[in-house]
């Protein structure tokens, strides 16, 4: 069967050549939960004028989308060690087609708290599919490849942001102020309105589901690599959680790998959370279908971004390119919160474009420091965990814009992307060779294994 597929497992769980089908359907899935995620963003601001929100209580929704994944990515991971990548990918889209589902009866019951729970469903199944895809797509080939393989897997979570975007300006928002037309509104006429407005907000998901029921049956149907390590006699190799926490507990650049990323993921949802209304703050003239056409300018930044950034990454040492990056993001975010004017909205927009390679070079960094194989489902569960950032920082921001203004609220973002930066300055010193170079190293470890296999057979 192995030579039918063209590709063979590796004993450390990786695949001697990318089986093309295979990646292409996990890749599918980070457009997937990135469509999921960025109609949060247009969510947030429906919500905001309906339920009449303070900024505070917007960020919620991303507080029940990213707590659905810090909860879940532990037993997603027990999930996926029990059995295997593709179930845990099999229950993700089952879960996340759940969370579609009950769109449908909170579009109805019209209560804040009934998305929220929606969202949350939502977010258990696109926990698994990260907690999964994440991994999975480092391990669909040789390793040395694994970083850029799945940069270019978050290269269609980019499309997906932009795709989500689309859907939401023109499925979701009407060409018109949603706040300045409830307010002409009598309080009855208002909440009538209301509610035709959060049905809008189902039609999106009537198409996610389709999408993903078929997507069940495909890779029910699909024979995947497992991507597990093998023992000598071709056991999978596994450890208890006890071990794994043990072993992480003593691997210090996994835990800065992890903070890395909690902060990395605040400064990106912070800012695609808030910058629609950052446009409608500034400019209250702006209708919210033409203040969504700035997301989707940073999410076509974001993805222009990420292929730049895997290109360069296939030339030069990762660490010397997202400190370049981040560094420039950060001085625009700067920009954002000091400039007052809707050069402050264009800045945030160009911020888009330097986190593009962030989250995949950070994970695949973070996991790299994992050299036991036993420990990667676990400690790649726990990497997934550290977007509870989003959570959390996003709702912090608010809170400084309920305080102050959301402008100022930028400066947050600005100072986490900015620890990120920190971040790769310290990781510089485990990051010596070029591709070109890693990759003759491997080749030339490769002609030393032969020769002594060859020497071996002759003795």
């Amino acid at each position: 069967m192995q030579k039918a597929n063209k590709w063979v497992e590796t004993p450390d769980g990786y695949v001697s050549k990318t089986p093309i089908f295979q990646f292409v359907l996990v890749t599918l899935l980070f457009t997937l939960w990135a469509i999921g995620s960025s109609l949060n963003d247009i969510l947030i601001t429906q919500f905001k004028t309906v339920f009449d929100l303070s900024d505070f209580a917007t960020a919620f929704v991303q507080s029940a989308f990213f707590g659905g994944y810090f909860i879940i990515a532990v037993p997603a991971a027990l999930f996926i060690k029990k059995t295997s990548y593709k179930m845990g990918i099999v229950a993700g889209l089952a879960f996340f087609a759940l969370g579609c589902f009950m769109f449908f009866p909170a579009s109805r019951v019209a209560t804040y708290e009934i998305f929220l729970f929606a969202i949350f469903v939502e977010a258990i199944g696109l926990s698994f599919l990260e907690t999964s895809g994440d991994t999975y797509a480092t391990l669909l080939g040789p390793k040395r490849m694994g970083t850029l393989r799945i940069n270019i897997s978050q290269t269609m979570n980019a499309l997906g942001n932009i795709i989500g975007i689309l859907l939401g300006k023109y499925l979701v928002f009407q060409d018109s102020n949603l706040k300045a037309e409830m307010s002409k509104l009598s309080k009855a006429e208002a909440t009538k309105f209301g509610e035709e407005q959060l049905a809008r907000t189902l039609e999106p998901y009537k198409y996610l589901l389709m999408i993903l029921l078929v997507l069940l049956v495909v890779f029910a149907f699909t024979k995947f690599p497992s991507g597990r390590p093998k023992t000598k006699s071709g056991q999978v190799a596994s450890a208890s959680m006890g071990e794994t926490l043990r072993y992480l507990a003593k691997n210090s650049r996994f835990q800065r790998g992890v903070l890395a990323q909690f902060l990395y993921i605040g400064v990106q949802i912070g800012i695609w959370s808030f910058t629609i209304r950052l446009a409608l703050e500034l400019f209250p003239h702006f209708s919210d279908r033409y203040a969504a056409n700035f997301m989707l300018y940073s999410y076509v930044c974001f993805f222009v971004g990420r292929i730049v950034g895997s290109y360069l990454l296939t030339r030069f040492r990762e660490t010397r390119v997202l400190a370049v990056y981040i560094c420039i993001g950060t001085v625009l975010l700067l920009g954002t919160t000091l400039i007052h004017s809707i050069l402050a909205i264009w800045l945030a927009v160009g911020a888009s474009f330097f986190m593009g390679p962030s989250w995949p070079t950070i994970y695949s960094r973070t996991l790299e420091t994992v050299e036991d194989r036993r420990y990667t489902e676990t400690a790649g569960a726990f990497v997934v965990m550290a977007i509870v950032g989003g959570a959390i920082l996003p709702a912090v921001q608010g809170l400084l814009s309920d305080a102050t203004n959301m402008q100022f609220s930028f400066i947050l973002p600005t100072v986490e992307f900015a620890l990120v930066a920190v971040y790769f300055f310290s990781e510089m010193k485990h990051d010596k060779l070029t591709p070109a170079q890693l990759k003759s190293a491997e080749a030339a470890k490769t002609s030393e294994v032969e020769a002594g296999t060859h020497a071996a057979v002759g003795e």
